[in-house]
């Protein structure tokens, strides 16, 4: 291709983007209107299943991003609600060298180089600011990025999931790490083996979330969920499945099954790999179980509330096609990767990130049941591909991150009755 025919091809591929993009989204929207209930004009568009309607907003955030920074595998996101910015982690962990070969010496190609991974974006979706990487924070920034969160005093806390990585609590520009929750295994720990007991350190410290009411920590870690204070870090409580105590958590591998096109055999402990932990309106603890298919609920003294699955017949990863719990490197199992609740006054819908099927599950807060879904997989704006982070806004808009080769963000906005 010569220079002088690159901007006539660039519009052809753009134009041809956009036409795929708008029978993307025309088609999916006919769909939902041709089976959806009376709206007032307006109001969301809900489908004859009684689950709100969404569609691609195409040209959010702004790219490319700025400085030539390559876009990277998105394994967090957040969305405040002070003024709906996005923040989210952008882990160049697995990067290719033809998306940072611009950071060659001399350069090897135009775009891009290596870029900050804690970005923030503002509402209309242009970079704020972006900051950390590998070295940065005298060495401790996480290897394996995993949960990114803004308190409600603007404070960043990110945490990652490798055996050194932990919490990290930096002010709003990442200029100064305000705490460091450690609890890592001792560094000449060779081939440390945690047990579900052990509350001094954890191997894996990445999946967490905030009760800034509490001024708690609740750390997701192999069959169970312990909670330390926000502030000192001291370990306060903890339990495992079905609400049983530490002592009672099995430290074997869970049995595995052989997937027949139904859902995994039932069981009591907490099925790894648990994924996130969130908080509702009510005051109750939802953990989602990859290895089950499944979210439990609690009080947050640990009392069993109830359960239920979500695409319960997919492979989760106890199935022996899906490594039987090894870990290893296979396709992706189990649907509950990450979850948000919608926040409308009474929390509604929850909105479950399913990095197995490529879509977003919409379920009832109140039962459980499973109302609708959107997206397919695919690369193209609309389409999810290993979706991996979920979050939303107080207008109603929901945002995705992707990881292996999709490495985006995208934003769904609400359908709303009387317009196109």
């Amino acid at each position: 291709m010569t220079k002088s025919k690159s901007p006539l091809y660039a519009a052809m591929l753009g134009a041809g983007c956009l036409l795929a993009v708008a029978a993307f989204s025309v088609n999916s929207l006919d769909a939902a209107k041709k089976d959806a209930k009376p709206a007032k004009a307006g109001a969301q568009m809900i489908d004859a299943n009684g689950s709100p309607v969404f569609k691609v907003d195409p040209f959010w955030p702004h790219i490319p991003l700025p400085n030539r920074w390559s876009m990277q595998q998105v394994t967090g996101l957040f969305v405040n609600d002070k003024n709906s910015h996005v923040w989210f982690l952008n882990r160049a962990q697995a990067a290719d060298g033809d998306e940072i070969g611009g950071g060659d010496n001399p350069p090897r190609i135009d775009c891009c180089v290596r870029g900050p991974e804690a970005i923030e974006l503002d509402a209309a979706g242009n970079v704020v600011q972006g900051w950390g990487g590998p070295g940065y924070a005298d060495g401790k920034w996480p290897t394996a990025l995993q949960t990114i969160i803004e308190d409600r005093e603007g404070n960043v806390w990110i945490s990652g999931t490798a055996a050194q990585d932990s919490i990290l609590k930096f002010n709003h520009d990442g200029t100064k790490l305000l705490w460091d929750f450690g609890h890592r295994p001792p560094k000449d720990m060779q081939n440390p083996q945690e047990t579900n007991q052990n509350t001094d350190w954890m191997i894996s410290k990445g999946r967490f979330n905030l009760d800034q009411d509490a001024r708690e920590i609740y750390v997701i870690n192999q069959k169970r969920v312990v909670i330390y204070d926000m502030d000192s870090g001291a370990f306060k409580r903890g339990w495992g499945g079905h609400g049983m105590p530490l002592s009672e958590v099995n430290n074997g591998r869970l049995s595995s099954y052989k997937f027949n096109g139904g859902p995994p055999p039932d069981e009591k402990n907490m099925a790894p790999d648990l994924h996130f932990v969130e908080f509702d309106k009510d005051g109750l603890v939802y953990i989602g179980e990859r290895g089950q298919n499944r979210i439990e609920v609690y009080t947050k003294q640990g009392k069993f509330v109830k359960e239920f699955y979500v695409s319960p017949n997919t492979p989760s990863q106890r199935a022996e096609d899906c490594g039987g719990l090894a870990l290893t490197k296979l396709p992706p199992c189990g649907t509950t990767y990450k979850m948000v609740f919608s926040k409308e006054g009474n929390q509604k819908y929850m909105y479950v990130a399913d990095g197995t099927n490529d879509v977003v599950w919409i379920l009832e807060r109140a039962t459980g049941k499973t109302l609708g879904h959107f997206g397919s997989n695919g690369k193209y704006a609309g389409q999810l591909h290993w979706i991996n982070a979920i979050g939303t806004d107080l207008q109603g808009n929901i945002y995705t991150g992707e990881v292996e080769q999709a490495k985006r963000i995208q934003k769904f906005v609400p359908v709303m009755a009387g317009k196109k």
